[in-house]
């Protein structure tokens, strides 16, 4: 009996093949799209389809690509030819809220503000915020150690992971962590497992840390420079004040004209956006307008012409500029979201290098960055090619030449390849480059531990 039909008899209807849904799979939104077609895409509810999945898959060394939101910024949950697409989508179920505790339990299908939704009655919140709150998976924001808009004060998501239950390569169950503010018993497996990307197992739930709502108003800060090195300047400036905003967000000159046009006139918020760059700040709790008027005097004091307001609807216009960024460069084409981090006392220099690789190569690098902790976004924006055909490269090779440039511009200056988004497929071909010869052979035995056919991901990390 063959895998598909093995996997038809025993999980039924669970199982398609329909084209459109293999066709479906194929890309995240990064825009990779994986080369041939899925053998098939298993869409489970419940532990038991999950581990019935990996079972079938390892006895038949069938490639698994595990799957939630599709949400991920580096081809890792993209279904390779050949392979089982494991969706744990729909296992999305809050299984319980423990307000005394402090912590909740999720299936990874749970949507990040539909989880903060069920919160709210008990006074409580789930931090991580990749900026994608709205559509983005918790198991998968577990899979990639997903960072967001709030790491420069609230960490990330491998701050709020207390246990998991994850389901190994061949189909047994694996429980890690505990449910206590403390536990040191063993191995730290949990965190090995946050940020595996779906190379060692299969997360099927997952016990999270919640906070109180932090009492208090929130303060909107928005600041125009005439450059992005004062900008950068900037918030250097008043991390180094030991004020810790919420949020703290910056917009190169190059973004923030092509965000000026896509808004219009009526969403500069009250300032000049259409030139320099743009800071983004807000804070939060009981000290979030002394921090704010501390914050603002830093600003102002570096160059920048600010505004700042406490009332939600304009703090909501203010933050429109930052969220708009995404739809703005896509208005242009298509975009390749890239995502480096340097120490928070290096990213002028890395704002410079990233114009300087833009001014020879040709390519326009847009770039934003959550300037609170040092990481950044180069954009590179792709015009759409109406000839482009299903299978052909995103990416053209002049543009993977820049980004390389990029890359090893980042780790000259003491940072890493990946801030947030993982290595999945994109990144894999600099892993070595980093992490050295000696890191990269004890992961991939430890891959082996877990997974010793390397069914799991085979393209992710260090496959292809």
């Amino acid at each position: 009996m063959t895998t598909l039909a093995r996997l038809q008899a025993e999980l039924g209807s669970i199982v398609s093949t329909d084209p459109a849904d293999l066709a479906a799979v194929r890309e995240d939104k990064s825009g990779w799209v994986a080369a041939g077609i899925p053998l098939a895409v298993v869409r489970a509810t419940t532990t038991e389809q999950v581990q019935a999945t990996l079972r079938i898959a390892s006895e038949t060394g069938t490639p698994v690509v595990t799957r939630g939101a599709g949400t991920g910024l580096a081809g890792g949950a993209c279904g390779t030819d050949g392979s089982i697409v494991l969706s744990v989508a729909g296992m999305n179920r809050i299984l319980e809220i423990r307000p005394e505790d402090e912590l909740a339990v999720v299936e990874p299908g749970v949507i990040n503000q539909d989880l903060n939704d069920a919160l709210a009655a008990y006074g409580l919140w789930f931090a991580p915020d990749p900026a994608s709150k709205a559509i983005c998976s918790i198991g998968g924001n577990i899979a990639t150690n997903a960072g967001g808009l709030l790491c420069v004060k609230y960490g990330v998501t491998r701050e709020a992971v207390l246990a998991l239950t994850v389901v190994l390569a061949d189909g047994r169950l694996l429980k890690t962590g505990h449910r206590t503010v403390k536990g040191v018993t063993g191995y730290d497996l949990t965190a090995l497992l946050t940020g595996s990307e779906g190379t060692l197992g299969v997360i099927v739930e997952a016990t999270v840390r919640v906070r109180a709502i932090t009492p208090g108003e929130v303060v909107t800060l928005g600041a125009v420079f005439p450059d992005v090195a004062s900008a950068a300047a900037a918030s250097a400036a008043v991390i180094a004040a030991r004020v810790r905003p919420a949020v703290m967000e910056l917009i190169d000159p190059v973004a923030l004209a092509m965000i000026a046009d896509y808004l219009g006139p009526d969403g500069s918020a009250g300032l000049p956006i259409e030139g320099g760059a743009f800071l983004l700040l807000q804070t939060d709790g009981p000290a979030a307008l002394a921090e704010a008027d501390q914050a603002a005097a830093v600003l102002r004091s570096s160059g920048g012409q600010v505004r700042q307001s406490t009332d939600p609807a304009s703090g909501e216009r203010l933050l429109a500029i930052r969220r708009s960024a995404h739809p703005a460069l896509a208005a242009y084409g298509e975009v390749l979201i890239e995502d480096v981090s340097v120490p928070r006392s290096r990213m002028a220099e890395m704002f410079e290098r990233i114009a300087e690789i833009s001014a020879r190569t040709g390519v326009p690098i847009p770039t934003v960055a959550h300037a609170g902790d040092g990481n950044l976004h180069p954009n590179f924006v792709i015009p759409i090619d109406p000839l482009r055909r299903i299978g052909d490269p995103m990416v053209p090779d002049h543009i993977w030449a820049a980004a390389d440039e990029l890359f090893r511009a980042a780790l000259a200056l003491g940072g890493t390849l990946t801030g947030e988004h993982g290595v999945g497929v994109l990144k894999r071909r600099w892993l070595a480059e980093e992490i050295g010869d000696t890191s990269l052979d004890l992961q991939r035995r430890i891959k082996a531990v877990f997974d010793p056919l390397g069914i799991l991901g085979p393209d992710t990390m260090f496959g292809g």
